[in-house]
């Protein structure tokens, strides 16, 4: 049997950290910004798996929900400004994404269970700016965060740089992570992760290393 991955901690305290796992992205129904059918139906069965087993270990589960309350909000950001003009961009839906009231702003059916958290206030990639994670995860004593979600190479990519340099141990939980944008952009994204911001292991791996610290 292989040794437990050794995150660096003396006591692991983990929380799952969930970021867009709503129908934004995850329904091709109303997806404004919408990841291929094939895709998002993996990536939910995925999450819904991994929760299950996550809760099963006492592991809280926050979800991370993107809402915008108006379009300035959204155009306030100059990149993103120019993906709308884009008519070939993946993001060119980006000034009707996600705004309050929609029903992309809610997170896909069987994911969310009484008694996980919800952060619904996230309006950039980094799921940290602007909203109330950090505080949530330090009150609750969590130093390691399993990440899982979309976009790799956005938002995922983001949150997990923004966790190490607050010095949290990151898991990217490679099965329960994709991108509506291609292959070679979550393969990319996982690449700079590994190397520099945190451990990259299986859905199956990250819960026995939890498992194995108690």
């Amino acid at each position: 049997m292989n040794s437990p991955i050794n995150l660096g901690l003396d006591k692991i305290r983990a929380a799952v950290v969930a970021i867009d796992c709503h129908r934004g992205h995850l329904d091709p129904e109303v997806a404004t910004m919408p990841a291929s059918p094939e895709t998002a139906k993996r990536l939910v069965d995925a999450n819904r798996i991994f929760f299950e087993g996550a809760r099963a270990l006492h592991v809280p589960i926050v979800h991370l929900v993107t809402t915008y309350r108006d379009v300035e909000e959204i155009r306030s950001n100059p990149f993103w400004r120019t993906r709308a003009e884009d008519p070939n961009a993946t993001r060119k839906n980006v000034l009707r994404h996600n705004l309050a009231g929609s029903p992309g702003c809610t997170i896909m059916p069987g994911l969310h269970q009484p008694g996980d958290m919800i952060v619904d206030t996230k309006k950039r990639y980094d799921c940290f700016q602007g909203t109330d994670l950090d505080i949530t995860l330090r009150t609750h004593g969590i130093n390691t965060l399993l990440i899982t979600g979309i976009n790799t190479n956005s938002c995922v990519l983001a949150t997990a740089c923004a966790a190490n340099v607050r010095d949290y141990a990151v898991v990217i939980v490679e099965d329960c992570v994709d991108t509506m944008d291609s292959p070679e952009h979550h393969a990319a994204a996982l690449l700079c992760l590994r190397t520099a911001f945190g451990h990259v292991m299986s859905a199956q791996d990250a819960l026995a290393r939890i498992r194995s610290a108690g």
